[in-house]
Parts: structure tokens; C-alpha cells; sequence
């Protein structure tokens, strides 16, 4: 590989690392924002929906706008807009401004995901299926040490500086990236003459604009309702409203000549329906501990968010260890068999959370870490090699980016599953429920994995 190369995928990397980064940072910071901002837990959870949502949107538009307007100029732009939010974010003079703040941070870094890996395909021609798997890195090992980072920095210097971390990487990846990014070519710049109505249509706004409304109302309505403790007129309005514009979305998806998600293409592949309904369940599970373990922690153990980090770290390092042991096992046996055994992991791991008490020892703890992490690392390769499996070669490009919407819903759904379960406070029985919870998608797993193809 060439040095130009080298420096390419450098340059891109520390740009697309920022998203996964900033999307698991915050996980320690949860009870420094609800203390700061004197917010019940259901609210501190708009931190984590508000990301999720806008990069579930984000990330296919900003792929179809990179179509229109040029691979390197969205790169760049979202590095400009993440170093703008990075600076705002921490002065926010009230929550709402922070979850504004913390859209516009999602925006940007899911520019530069979305093309990141386009751009690295399209100018990086040799070994790229290495160069590919270097930028895989970026974004797990990123996810990965997240929390350990955020515990780390949020314990010496306040949350804060969780925004002003990424500065260094927007700086440097910028400066990188201008001088080692191809100019785009002309003629990928078709947006030149469009009108508004036509790049409405190809962009799909109405569609967008369905799907995040009424998703919204949705998790308004039912956050609301749990939050104060009785099911009022208005949540019902508003949780039905929002149902009435996924309904919409539903048809209107399915006439749009370029839907935001295409939805006939589930219809058409039910084996690939399947996996994705699966890997939202995995996420669910695992972004539900992923969140609501540091919690515990933080607000049951009183444990700091420094030694918060610590522990949160064996779950990254446990699933970076085995995913490329994963991989290997998985081109010689097929998905079947480490499905299997993750699934049996996440259960054995959401049993023994409903085990633990506020006195547990910590190795219990570690114990379920390493379980969620060892599965964690199992379905990143493995739920990937049963996509593949499933897909028609002629549609893996959508195949693929349905996947990542399916990743995002179940992070969405693990938030909104944590927020109705504990309500206005975080407390221990309701993390015992939580974990009840847990175990019985987990053993739902179990028998979904049964259903993959031997190899």
C-alpha cells in the first residue's frame, strides 16, 4: 500500500471515528447532565435519542448528497460543522440549546461516515478490502474506549470537555484530509441546475421529514406519560399523532420513486428482513447495558466516573479481542454457530444482571461486561456474514445501508426501553426489571439464530 494511501485512510479516519466516539462518551456522563441540568432520567435521555435519530437520518441523506454535491466537500463540511458544535455544545446556557448543540454534532460527524468509506473504496485501489477493515477499526475501537475516555476526562475536568476532546481530531483530520483527499470530479456534482422540487424528490425530504416527526411524537408521548406517572389525554395525542405520520411514512415509502428506506425491498427479501429485525434485537440488548450499566454504577454504587470508565473498557476490549477471532471462525463454519453462542452469551449476561444487588463484587460486574462484550464482538462480524448470506449481490449497496438503520433503531428503542423502565429516576428495581427485560429478547435470540444458514 502506497504512502499516499496510508495518509488517505489516516486523514479519514480520525474524521469517522468522531461519530461512534461521540455517540458512547456520553454513556458516563448521563448522571453529571441530570445533576447539572436538574433533569429527571427520562429527560437526560434526550442526550442519546437526539444523536441517535439525527444520525439514523443523517447518515443515508448525507450518502445520497455526496451523489450530488461532491464526496470531499460533505467530508470536509461535517468536519467544519463538528468543530462548530464542539465549541457550542459545552456553553450551552440550557439543556434544550445542548440537545440542539448535540443534533448538529450528530449531522456532522455522519458526513463524513457516510462518504468516508466511499472515499477510501473509490481512491484507495489496492488491498482494499485491508484498507476497508483499518477504517472498521477507526469506528469500533472508537465505540469501543469511548466510555473509558468519557469516565476519564469527565472525572478531572467535567462534562464539558467530552465536546472539547474531539477539537484535536476535527483539527487534525481537517488538515489532513485537504491536503490528501482528491478534489471531486466534475461530473459527480450534478446538483448544478437542479431545482428544489427535483432534489427534494431525489433527497426524499417528505419522507424524512415523516419518519423523524413521528418518531418523535412517539418517544414524546411515551416518555411523557411514564415521566409524570399517568397517562394524560395529551401523551395519548401525541403518541397517536405520531403513529399517524409512521403510517404515512409507510405509504408514502411505498410509492416514492427514491425512498429514504425502501421498504418494498423487505417486502421482496424476507431472509434479509429477518437479519435486520435480529441485528435491532442485538442492538437493543446491547446499547440497553451499554447505557444502563454506567448508570447503575454512577447512581446505584456510587462508583466515580473515572473507575466508571475503567470497567466499561473490558466490554470494548472484549469485543475487539474476538472480533477477528470471529472472523475467522465465521469463514469456516458460517454465521450459524456464532449467532448461537452470542445469543447464549447475552442471556447468560441479562440473567446475571438481574442477580446483581447495589453490593455485588465488582468481578460480577466484569462478568456481565465481558459476556455482552465477547457476543458484541461475535455479531459484529457475524450478523454482517448473515446480511451477506441473505442478500442478492445486485442490492447489497441498500442492503448494507438498511443494516445501519436497523443499528440505529435499536439503539433508539434500547434508550426508550430504558427510559419507560426507569421513569423520572434511575433506580435499582427498575434496573432489575430492565434486566428481566433483557433476558427474555435474549432468549428470543437464541431461537432467531437457529434460522441462518449452515456454511
Amino acid at each position: 500500500m502506497s504512502v499516499r494511501s496510508k495518509w488517505l485512510m489516516i486523514s479519514v479516519g480520525l474524521g469517522i471515528l468522531l461519530n461512534p466516539l461521540n455517540s458512547s462518551m456520553v454513556s458516563v456522563a448521563i448522571p453529571s447532565l441530570q445533576n447539572m441540568f436538574q433533569l429527571d432520567y427520562t429527560g437526560v435521555s434526550w442526550i442519546i435519542f437526539s444523536f441517535y435519530i439525527a444520525s439514523s437520518i443523517a447518515q443515508p441523506v448525507m450518502g445520497k448528497a455526496s451523489d450530488l454535491f461532491g464526496r470531499r466537500k460533505i467530508f470536509l463540511t461535517g468536519l467544519v460543522v463538528s468543530f462548530i458544535a464542539s465549541l457550542l455544545a459545552p456553553v450551552s446556557p440550557a439543556f434544550a440549546w445542548l440537545i440542539v448543540f448535540r443534533i448538529v454534532q450528530a449531522i456532522g460527524t455522519s458526513m463524513m461516515v457516510a462518504v468516508g468509506m466511499a472515499i477510501v473504496r473509490i481512491h484507495v485501489t489496492e488491498r482494499q478490502a485491508t484498507a476497508l477493515s483499518v477504517l472498521s477499526i477507526f469506528l469500533s475501537g472508537a465505540a469501543a474506549i469511548g466510555p473509558f475516555i468519557g469516565g476519564v476526562i469527565i472525572h478531572w475536568w467535567g462534562w464539558p470537555a467530552i465536546f472539547f476532546v474531539n477539537i484535536p481530531f476535527v483539527v487534525l483530520s481537517f488538515l489532513l484530509s485537504w491536503r490528501n483527499i482528491p478534489g471531486d470530479e466534475p461530473s459527480t456534482n450534478v446538483a448544478t441546475g437542479m431545482s428544489f422540487r427535483k432534489w427534494s424528490d431525489l433527497m426524499d425530504a417528505s419522507g424524512i421529514l415523516l419518519f423523524t416527526v413521528g418518531l418523535v411524537a412517539i418517544l414524546f408521548g411515551l416518555l411523557s406519560a411514564k415521566a409524570s406517572g399517568y397517562i394524560s389525554l395529551g401523551n395519548v395525542m401525541i403518541s397517536l399523532i405520531g403513529l399517524a405520520l409512521l403510517g404515512t411514512f409507510v405509504w408514502h415509502e411505498l410509492k416514492a420513486k427514491s425512498p429514504f428506506i425502501p421498504l418494498r425491498t423487505f417486502a421482496k427479501y424476507p431472509a434479509m428482513t429477518w437479519v435486520n429485525i435480529e441485528f435491532m434485537l442485538v442492538n437493543v440488548l446491547y446499547y440497553s447495558l451499554f447505557f444502563g450499566l454506567p448508570s447503575y454504577l454512577q447512581m446505584v454504587r456510587h462508583v466515580n466516573e473515572f473507575h466508571t470508565g475503567i470497567l466499561m473498557l473490558s466490554l470494548g476490549l472484549c469485543s475487539l479481542v474476538t472480533s477477528p477471532i470471529a472472523g475467522r471462525w465465521i469463514d469456516k463454519s458460517g454465521p450459524r454457530p456464532a449467532l448461537l453462542l452470542s445469543a447464549i452469551l447475552m442471556t447468560l449476561g441479562s440473567v446475571w444482571l438481574v442477580t446483581l444487588n447495589p453490593t455485588s463484587p465488582v468481578i460480577s460486574v466484569s462478568l456481565v461486561l465481558a459476556a455482552f462484550g465477547i457476543s458484541n464482538g461475535l455479531n459484529s462480524v457475524g450478523m454482517q456474514s448473515a446480511l451477506f448470506q441473505s442478500s442478492p449481490k445486485e442490492i447489497i449497496g441498500v442492503a448494507s445501508g438498511l443494516f445501519n438503520t436497523s443499528r440505529y433503531l435499536g439503539t433508539i428503542l434500547s434508550s426508550l426501553l430504558i427510559g419507560i423502565v426507569m421513569g423520572g429516576k434511575f433506580n435499582f428495581a427498575g434496573f432489575q426489571v430492565l434486566g428481566i427485560i433483557l433476558t427474555v429478547i435474549a432468549l428470543s435470540l437464541v431461537f432467531m439464530s437457529r434460522r441462518h444458514r449452515a456454511h
